[in-house]
């Protein structure tokens, strides 16, 4: 799916996706690969303790249920670049031709555009709001949203590492100064930067990675 040029280096029982090159170029991706791992650290460690109440996770390989049904998602800016920047440099081959053929026809209300034979396209580089979007105690019912139908089942963000995240984030905004990121974090203003994924004009990435496939 992707180039092979990315790598994994483990910390704390979660690995931290790293693309050494692209990192040096692009100060961005940093940020946001770092602000991806605490959020990642902080689901293993819920999900740990859920699973230590006896509670069983329903999310697994091959589910992509949430993908078809779910139109609230929320994205941030930062994302945006992210998932960009890896659908225009990193996926190829025949997922790549399927990708640019689903975004330059994607209108809101359909599944996400990014979901290609019942898998995710951008996994690594998938925002945060997918990221923490588990499940317990069964699978999901084609077509239904847990978070509305058993609200108990689905688990809660983990507030401490998703304000960490941010809090990292924020210097991509020109938010550079701890006292002003700090007040940030603690009043949510953070959040009214964030926009519905499936209201994104995905048709103009398309045009991007065909722009991009012309040149090569």
């Amino acid at each position: 799916m992707a180039k092979k040029t990315k790598k994994r280096t483990k910390t704390g029982g979660t690995k931290r996706l790293s693309f050494p090159d692209d990192e040096k170029s692009r100060s961005w991706l940093k940020l946001l690969l770092e602000a991806y791992h605490i959020v990642d650290k902080g689901i293993t460690k819920s999900i740990v303790e859920e699973k230590k109440k006896g509670r069983k996770l329903a999310c697994g390989r091959g589910c992509s249920t949430c993908c078809s049904t779910h139109q609230d998602i929320p994205i941030y800016p930062l994302e945006l670049v992210g998932i960009a920047w890896y659908a225009a440099d990193k996926i190829s081959g025949e997922i790549r031709d399927v990708l640019k053929m689903q975004l330059s026809a994607f209108k809101k209300g359909s599944p996400c555009p990014f979901l290609v034979d019942g898998v995710c396209a951008i996994h690594p580089l998938r925002p945060m709001a997918c990221r923490q979007f588990n499940v317990f105690n069964k699978r999901c019912e084609e077509g239904e949203d847990p978070f509305h139908t058993r609200r108990e089942d689905v688990m809660d963000p983990v507030k401490k590492h998703v304000d960490q995240a941010f809090y990292i984030m924020l210097p991509y905004y020109k938010v550079e100064n701890e006292a002003e990121r700090i007040k940030i974090i603690e009043t949510g203003s953070f959040h009214r930067m964030a926009k519905e994924l499936h209201s994104c004009s995905w048709n103009e990435l398309a045009g991007k990675m065909e722009r991009r496939d012309k040149k090569e």
